[in-house]
């Protein structure tokens, strides 16, 4: 699951798949269990590498959340320079 290659699902046609299925991909439909029961260690993979995908969608989140949180910094410092230029502009304005 951790592998490099790992085709993580796209959480838009994920979400998708929900709203059309009413449960997970890869995972039986409560009809389906209820009809044909589980086989426990299948589910059990199934449910572990449903953890490991929301594990890489958390890391994922965390990357670009620390990244825009970098921008924000960012942004912050130019605002700031830029606040501190047009002061002195005014200030310059006001001696004249």
């Amino acid at each position: 699951m951790f592998d490099e290659n790992y085709d993580l699902p796209n959480l838009e046609k994920v979400e998708s798949y929900i709203q059309a299925n009413k449960h997970l991909p890869e995972i039986p439909s409560a009809k389906e269990v209820q009809e044909q029961g589980i086989a426990v260690s299948e589910m059990l993979a199934k449910h572990m590498q449903k953890i490991e995908e929301l594990t890489l969608y958390v890391i994922k989140l965390n990357n670009e959340n620390e990244s825009l949180r970098a921008k924000i910094a960012d942004q912050d410092k130019q605002l700031m320079m830029l606040k501190h230029i047009q002061a002195r502009i005014e200030a310059l304005e006001r001696k004249k």
